[in-house]
């Protein structure tokens, strides 16, 4: 059931790509999948690597670690549980403490920028708590997920791009991209980055002008 409306992607040459979504019962999944990895990983992923490395999401980052020094997975999942009541509620202040950030702001400038191609951003500290974001998170612990055991806890150079999946309220495809944060002086990993790229917007871009 892998890539049900996939996005099949050739690449012409070395610099064109053209990319067209479809659904076919003749085409190898693992094939697609390869190529949308490589065109993701060639058109998208180095810059998701240049925002990360951005002062404030470092500077960000290494103080939310230096704050969580010690923090129990029981206090963590405290955090989480009053995140998602939060999110029922008409007065979030930790939802707003989050939001409220430089990091969060600078985050939301690179989705609103990019006019509909990422739909979401965000960044988890070392143990896997949000530190900045673009839209309200479902929850504030990602460290029982993908993109945070098969980023951070992988390497400080890992990337992980996550399997396709349709989003039904607007009819489109839909990929996260995780990746670990590291300080570019020490090399240490200090978090991980989450963005997730409309699939059915970066196929349209590419099909009109090649670019994103």
């Amino acid at each position: 059931m892998f890539f049900r409306n996939i996005v099949r992607l050739a690449v012409a040459g070395a610099a064109v790509l053209s990319i067209s979504i479809f659904s076919t019962a003749d085409v190898r999944a693992e094939a697609n999948r390869d190529a949308l990895v490589a065109a993701l990983n060639e058109h998208v992923v180095p810059k998701i690597r240049e925002w990360a490395q951005h002062p404030v999401a470092l500077i960000a980052l290494k103080a939310q670690n230096k704050r969580h020094v010690g923090l129990t997975e029981e206090k963590i999942i405290e955090m989480d549980k009053v995140w998602r009541a939060e999110r029922k509620q008409d007065v979030q202040p930790l939802i707003a403490q989050l939001f409220g950030s430089p990091l969060s702001t600078y985050l939301t400038r690179i989705q609103a920028g990019s006019l509909g191609l990422y739909s979401e951003i965000f960044v988890m500290d070392a143990v896997g708590l949000n530190v900045g974001l673009s839209n309200v998170t479902s929850d504030y612990w990602q460290g029982d997920e993908g993109k945070w055991q098969k980023t951070f806890k992988v390497a400080p150079d890992a990337v992980f791009i996550d399997e396709p999946e349709a989003h039904d309220e607007t009819k489109t495809q839909r990929v996260q991209i995780n990746m670990t944060i590291a300080d570019p002086e020490t090399n240490e990993a200090l978090g991980a980055i989450t963005v997730e790229v409309n699939l059915t917007e970066f196929a349209r871009r590419f099909a009109l002008a090649g670019i994103i």
